[in-house]
């Protein structure tokens, strides 16, 4: 959950997806781990840095942690891969995997219209399709934008809101742009898919993710809090770090209810991977649909992940200078989080900030550490 940030032919699929096969070039070293290590190291020291920073790396079977600085500034000790975080707006690319799954089971189509699926939707998105929701083509207004979204914030942050509520903050709004013209990153876009999964289903949203999502990939630390704002322990404390102030603990400032589908998950680093992994990995949904999935528009995911950034559906190509990694990012009040895989869900990475996004030379400090730790990823 953030605010806005922008075909593949199966030849160039192909040439995508064997670049992290590559070797690395002869009498260059490849990126080791303690690289990775002493990226996070810096970036906690850096002016503005997070008081934590925690990374993994999953290939051939083998988990391995990297931590630097503090879960919780009040007590010693580095984030580690099993305590709990808000994962933010990585929560679409689950939100993607329950729309591409009842896509497989032919309950939805990737064309299907906001009008077609949903009663009573504004007029002005009527034609806007479930496509164009997961790649952030489909104009509809961004809610964390709206007036609305600012006076809950504002005034009653902790309290609960249905995803309805957040749809009509901004449902008086014209499209941003005709849908299908360009990219454009909005929150709304998952809400939106969200509640044509339960339309459809006529199941609760939370028991989708925890039927096709949650219970298949093993994610026995992941839930979908929308009424409780305390994190189960042990969790990574969320800060806001600000000049010249200690860091202000944000883990419980803001209700998730009014992130929902759109970013309202919480896991852990373990489990984050264990998802991208699957994910990629066609756990949820099969080959035709993966495929669909990997018919990229340019847009960056939001913030930025490492490399040039690619959208996809509910999933971002990153393809940096050791390969290309499949993944989101997200941004939550005290939380920068990134989890991405390779194409076919063998190795995983995922970076967990306990700030919020950072930006400028600290922003470009980090895609630098999670470029490193890509190449780390694939022995480059």
């Amino acid at each position: 959950m953030t605010a806005p940030v922008r075909r593949l032919s199966l030849g160039v699929l192909c040439s995508a997806l064997a670049l992290p096969l590559l070797a690395p070039a002869a009498g260059q070293a490849a990126t080791t781990d303690a690289e990775v290590q002493r990226g996070l190291q810096q970036l906690v020291a850096a002016k503005g840095g997070p008081p934590g920073a925690v990374a993994t790396l999953y290939r051939d079977g083998k988990l391995t942690v990297l931590r630097a600085g503090r879960s919780d500034v009040k007590r010693r000790g580095a984030p580690t891969a099993n305590q709990h975080m808000r994962i933010a707006s990585i929560a679409k690319a689950f939100s993607g995997a329950v729309a591409l799954h009842l896509v497989q089971e032919g309950k939805l189509g990737l064309d299907d219209t906001i009008g077609q699926r949903l009663p009573n939707p504004p007029a002005a998105w009527a034609a806007v399709t479930v496509r164009q929701m997961l790649n952030h083509t489909s104009g509809l207004p961004d809610y964390t934008r709206s007036d609305g979204f600012v006076k809950q914030a504002t005034t009653n942050p902790r309290g609960y809101v249905t995803p309805r509520k957040v749809v009509g903050w901004v449902r008086k709004d014209p499209l941003a742009f005709p849908p299908g013209s360009t990219y454009e990153y909005s929150n709304t876009d998952n809400i939106v898919v969200g509640l044509i999964a339960e339309a459809i289903t006529g199941t609760p949203y939370g028991t989708l993710l925890q039927d096709i999502v949650f219970g298949p990939a093993g994610l026995t630390q992941t839930s979908f809090p929308t009424r409780r704002i305390s994190l189960p322990t042990p969790f990574i404390h969320g800060y806001v770090v600000g000049p010249g102030e200690p860091p202000q603990d944000v883990s419980t400032f803001l209700s998730p209810s009014g992130a929902w589908a759109s970013g309202a998950i919480v896991s852990t680093p373990t489990d984050l991977g264990a998802f991208i992994r699957a994910d990629l990995g066609l756990k949820f949904f099969g080959a035709a649909e993966q495929a669909q999935q990997m018919q990229f528009v340019p847009g960056s995911s939001s913030p930025p992940g490492p490399g040039a950034n690619a959208a996809g559906l509910a999933l971002f190509r990153y393809t940096t200078p050791c390969g290309v990694v499949y993944g989101h990012t997200g941004s939550f009040p005290g939380y920068a989080q990134w989890a991405a895989a390779t194409a076919d869900g063998t190795r995983s990475v995922t970076t967990t900030l306990n700030i919020p996004p950072p930006e400028g030379a600290l922003l470009r400090q980090l895609r630098a550490v999670q470029g490193k730790a890509v190449c780390a990823l694939l022995g480059h």
